[in-house]
């Protein structure tokens, strides 16, 4: 019962002397106004970021031959021998095959999902009389299509079935932008014609069977007649163009949720080395993934918002003192008060308790203001950088309950100094 007096008794003083408890609050509000918002923006880049990246295939794995890096030893007589690659250049027993991704897919059935392989063929023109079109043809496996190509991207016709993989058909996927080159812009008439595509000066017939939506980079400069875009065909028919086996200088694993990338990646690079690059004298294989330069941005952006917030919350020891300079204004405006109270039988605990309690009020309402006003400085500032605002729970919690603190911290002393006053001497003060 006496505690909800005092927090009644606390209001009525705010509610009284609103300007002056306003400019006490204005630290504490500008602290956790500032703490929330810079959490807030962290949070919404961070997820941002996140979700691009997993779009972009966070637990994927890329598997690609590198060089074999350069070492040097010493002999017992001190003389230093390099040790480094013996060539530089690829020949065609260096580079992944069908033969590796078949086998570590049949060794790991359940870790990996699919293998992404593809193979460039070149980038070359098409012309339909006076109308042209750049395209960059580039061969694909199912897998690799399915991630190239969204469904929801598939404008018009199909994409490749099974025999146009099997058989190396000559069939391709164009863009819509191409369809605009040359078909004025109609993708269902573009189905099922045949297109003659000029690559270094060598001409290939291609007989188009999808069309997919091109997604113009927007930091691009070249005009939409001039976009080079992709033509997707077969990775087998890719082959076929070049004159060549099957090659990969880098595939992509997509492996199965649950999987632990890091240490999985490091089983995969390694049972390929040793297996298929143990007596390679110049490469080996070396695997990557995106999750951990997702892991390393994300700790990078967690690390900034916590240097930010530490400087930000400088303002909350401000305020902390300016509640303390109120809190010891109240005290000395009110003796003859705290004077009765004592003369009438009240003790030191409840007197400190009063005042211990208005300072809480006092803080926990500056820090509930900063709390709105922070969400909102947090909402357009995410906005503003075209990001969606994502709140911190933790950040909210942790203005409630830091009020507080500064509440107990910041009041105990104004608080402590009430209780210890001579009834007496409070009852004769002037």
């Amino acid at each position: 019962m006496l505690l909800l007096e005092n927090i009644l008794m606390a209001l009525s003083g705010l509610k009284a002397n609103k300007m002056r408890s306003l400019l006490t609050m204005l630290g504490i509000i500008i602290g956790i106004a500032s703490v929330i918002a810079i959490n807030t923006v962290g949070n919404s880049m961070t997820s941002s970021i996140q979700s691009e990246f997993e779009e972009m295939g966070a637990n994927n794995i890329s598997i690609g031959v590198s060089q074999k890096s350069s070492s040097s030893e010493t002999d017992e007589w001190g003389m230093t021998f390099n040790e480094g690659p013996h060539s530089t250049t690829m020949s065609d027993e260096d580079y992944l095959n069908d033969d590796i991704l078949t086998d570590i897919s049949e060794k790991w059935p359940e870790d990996i999902k699919g293998i992404m392989r593809e193979a460039s063929a070149g980038s070359g023109t098409v012309t339909i009389n006076d109308d042209y079109a750049y395209v960059s043809v580039k061969g694909e496996n199912d897998f690799g299509l399915d991630d190239a190509i969204d469904d929801d991207k598939l404008l018009s016709g199909r994409k490749f079935k099974n025999r146009d993989y099997t058989e190396a058909r000559k069939v391709c996927i164009v863009s819509d932008y191409f369809c605009n080159n040359l078909y004025a812009g109609d993708t269902s008439a573009a189905i099922g014609q045949n297109v003659k595509v000029v690559i270094s000066n060598k001409n290939y017939y291609f007989t188009i069977v999808g069309v997919y939506e091109y997604e113009d980079s927007e930091y691009s400069s070249t005009s939409e007649a001039d976009t080079e875009t992709s033509m997707y065909v077969p990775v087998d028919t890719a082959f076929d163009l070049l004159h060549k086996d099957s090659q990969y200088s880098e595939v992509t694993l997509a492996t199965a949720s649950g999987v632990n990338v890091d240490s999985f990646m490091e089983e995969v690079q390694d049972y390929i080395n040793k297996r298929y690059y143990r007596n390679n004298e110049s490469f080996e294989v070396s695997t990557f993934s995106m999750s951990s330069i997702l892991e390393s941005m994300t700790s990078q952006l967690t690390m900034m918002s916590l240097a930010i917030s530490i400087i930000a919350g400088i303002s909350l020891l401000v305020g902390g003192i300016g509640v303390m300079n109120i809190m010891l204004v109240s005290i000395q405006e009110r003796t003859r008060e705290i004077g009765t109270r004592k003369a009438l039988g009240a003790t030191n605990t409840s007197i400190r308790l009063q005042f211990i309690v208005e300072s809480i009020v006092l803080c926990i309402v500056g820090g509930i203001i900063g709390m709105f006003l922070g969400l909102i400085l947090g909402a357009v500032g995410s906005e503003k950088l075209g990001y969606a605002a994502r709140a911190s729970t933790g950040s909210i919690i942790f203005a409630i309950v830091f009020s507080m603190v500064i509440g107990v911290f910041f009041g105990y002393y104004p608080a402590n100094k009430a209780a210890q006053m001579n009834p007496i001497d409070a009852l004769r003060y002037e």
